[in-house]
């Protein structure tokens, strides 16, 4: 018995990398699969089904269920295709797992609109158009699902040279809080789901110079995706996860943000001036994520 023997879920982006590693753990796990996928290169150009395929076949061949999928997930037209093949070959959905991503990393004041809309395309729009979708079909079976959405350090901390894909990113945080609150009603559960692996989407960043893809295996967010579609996380919602890790160990860990007790001035509005004299009363000390202690293996 898998943990989710009769489930269906689809995984966007699950050709390559994590969405690869993601969707072969909720095959193992008994649930049946679309492997959605364009095959195009790391800014978006190009199609090639055959990856998707290639994962279908990796399924079949350990005795899953699965069906490829080659819609753009940035489009109402995709998006409706790929829901349609999941119904259509399966009967229902339970799980929406939306990894699909592309880079266009330029300098801010050298970045073209181009770069920038199709960024936002892909993972803002696309996270939108799925998940309302899928929030559709779940309420209208009227058993509830699972809805992920991936977010990334370079949102929750921002990145050089990726203002387009951090601000992407930062917005999944705000998105998945919100839609767990409205679909939450229909037991339907949102949550976002930030790797740190090694993958082609980030094997030319600076600070992931001398890390191999063992180190930062991007099968160590299989296991928390295919907790959180279990109902071993069915008392949870609106989650941000992190996982990350390989050979030098593998963590698990939530992000939330902070609040600094402030400056709190009880006979008027704070002026400028008080507002300098207590700034260490306002700020937060240290990084917005304190690295050291974050992603270090204790």
């Amino acid at each position: 018995m898998g943990l989710l023997d009769g489930k269906v879920a689809i995984v966007t982006g699950s050709g390559r990398g994590v969405g690869r590693a993601e969707a072969l753990a909720l095959a193992k796990e008994g649930a049946k699969i679309v492997i959605n996928d364009l095959g195009g290169g790391l800014d978006g150009k190009g199609e090639r089904a055959m990856v998707a395929d290639q994962v279908v076949e990796e399924i079949k061949a350990m005795g899953g269920q699965a069906a490829s999928d080659y819609s753009d997930v940035g489009t109402l037209e995709g998006v409706d295709s790929m829901i349609w093949k999941a119904l259509s070959k399966f009967g229902r959905l339970d799980i929406m797992v939306h990894n699909a991503g592309i880079l266009r990393d330029k300098m801010l004041l050298n970045m073209e609109e181009e770069d920038w809309d199709l960024v936002q395309k892909v993972h803002a729009r696309g996270t939108f158009l799925c998940t309302r979708a899928a929030g559709r079909v779940m309420r209208t079976q009227g058993q509830g699902g699972v809805i992920l959405n991936t977010t990334s350090m370079s949102g929750l901390i921002g990145n050089f040279g990726q203002a387009n894909y951090s601000f992407a990113k930062a917005g999944m945080y705000g998105f998945t809080k919100t839609a767990a609150m409205e679909l939450g009603r229909y037991g339907i559960r949102v949550h976002a789901i930030c790797p740190n692996a090694y993958t082609r989407m980030t094997a030319n960043l600076p600070g992931l110079k001398g890390i191999t893809e063992e180190m930062l295996d991007p099968a160590t967010m299989a296991p928390l995706v295919v907790f959180l579609a279990s109902d071993l996380a069915k008392g949870l919602n609106g989650r941000v996860l992190l996982a990350h890790g390989g050979t030098i160990g593998v963590k698990v860990s939530e992000f939330k943000m902070s609040l600094a007790n402030g400056f709190n001035k009880k006979d008027g509005i704070p002026t400028a001036q008080d507002i300098a004299d207590h700034i260490d009363q306002v700020l937060i000390p240290g990084a917005d994520l304190e690295m050291s202690a974050a992603l270090k293996f204790e």
